[in-house]
């Protein structure tokens, strides 16, 4: 689990929800980008690609200001109606081996990666397989008795299931895929009540962990094969996998994650797992320790293969329309105009829709946005300490929009 996992409601808030400002999400019965099955996009106008996105433009512009005082390192994608607008890649991938960035790269996650779990979880709804309405305890024992009878699967993953989990270890160094498995099992499972399920309560750790081990009960597969066979392989995801850490040692298509230490240098984490973060936020904390990502969190992905999972939520690839806009729909009100869906943040900005979701880890920086009215897309992916998520999608955001940084406007 990322950041916004193993610390408190008030500070997941505080970042909006792991450092994606300017996100939001879809309203059911909104259009979805791409969403119109057997119909070519059409071809876009000059009119249509503000100047702020094209090369040149202002968000590349700010970009390379970023990279050049040594503050980005990573991808950055604009995609409209599934064509390429601006790509840029800076830094080292792996600054030992000497392996720059590029569109093929696939960069650690965290938190961005969790609405594949809700993606999974609706696709077993659609299929008649369990419903948003059938509680904990319908398909997993050992639950303590009022998390079994009284939390729904809607509520764990619109954030409304009352639940609290313990502090996850991050000191410890997984071995094996197993291990991480039981641990995180075990951890869900020692989750509390603590609010009325219904409640608005933000996500805690269960809301994730407890979905993912029910698509595995009802599935029949490890979450990670799921998500592999039924998401990634679906949308064409040809560079996204559930990577192990001896795969981030050895694979020249990962980028390593550069963490920043108390004395101001920079390690490769996986190189150093006997060094932790000193950011209070992810306090001792190195990404490199899990063997593999929780299940229900993280994974790896290129930005064209996250244009390309935005693509098919519109298009019937991953889901059938309904159901994507039941994903995408506002269903908790936050504050102003953004709202909390599954798994994801949802905001109005300058009267249209963008929904996407980020995630922060030390060295790590990843988040997706997806604008359904106009049929952009926005990827940035980082791989060393030092960027604001935050501001580099609010940047994004006023290039697509217009809208200022932080704007939330419109609705």
């Amino acid at each position: 689990m990322d950041a916004d996992s193993i610390r408190g409601i008030n500070r997941r808030r505080l970042l909006g929800w792991s450092g994606l400002a300017a996100a939001g999400v879809l309203a059911a019965g909104a259009p979805l980008v791409g969403a119109r099955p057997g119909h070519a996009d059409p071809a876009p106008t000059d009119s249509d690609i503000p100047p702020a996105t094209r090369p040149g433009g202002a968000y590349d512009q700010y970009v390379a200001k970023l990279a050049a005082e040594g503050k980005f390192s990573g991808v950055v994608l604009l995609s409209h109606r599934g064509r390429t607008v601006l790509s840029r890649s800076y830094g080292m991938a792996d600054r030992e081996k000497g392996i720059r960035n590029h569109e093929g790269i696939a960069f650690s996650l965290g938190s961005a990666g969790k609405p594949f779990g809700a993606v999974a979880i609706l696709q077993l709804a659609q299929q008649g397989k369990l419903s948003l309405s059938d509680t904990v305890g319908t398909h997993l024992k050992g639950f303590a008795k009022d998390i079994a009878e009284q939390v729904t699967i809607h509520h764990l993953l619109s954030g409304a299931s009352g639940l609290d989990t313990p502090d996850e270890d991050v000191q410890r160094i997984f071995r094996s895929r197993e291990e991480v498995h039981e641990y995180y099992e075990q951890w869900a499972r020692q989750s509390k009540v603590v609010a009325p399920p219904g409640t608005p309560t933000g996500h805690s750790g269960a809301d994730i962990a407890i979905p993912a081990l029910i698509v595995e009960a009802v599935s029949g597969k490890t979450y990670w094969d799921y998500v592999q066979e039924n998401i990634f392989g679906r949308c064409g995801m040809t560079g996204s996998a559930f990577r192990t850490r001896p795969q981030w040692l050895t694979d020249e298509h990962i980028a390593r994650p550069y963490m920043t230490l108390a004395d101001g240098s920079q390690v490769d984490a996986v190189r150093n797992l006997d060094k932790g973060s000193p950011d209070p936020d992810v306090l001792g904390k190195n990404p490199g320790r899990s063997f593999i990502d929780a299940p229900g969190d993280g994974g790896f992905a290129t930005a064209p293969d996250l244009v390309r999972f935005a693509r098919a939520l519109g298009d019937g690839t991953v889901l059938d329309r309904p159901w994507a806009e039941l994903l995408t729909g506002a269903k908790i009100p936050h504050s102003g105009s953004s709202f909390g869906a599954y798994d994801m943040p949802v905001r109005i900005v300058n009267g249209q829709w963008v929904f996407g979701r980020g995630g922060r880890n030390p060295g790590v920086s990843a988040n997706w946005n997806v604008y359904p009215y106009t049929g952009w897309v926005g990827v940035v992916l980082g791989n060393c300490d030092g960027l604001s998520l935050q501001e580099i999608t609010g940047r994004e955001l006023q290039a697509i929009t217009g809208a200022s940084p932080g704007e939330g406007g419109g609705g």
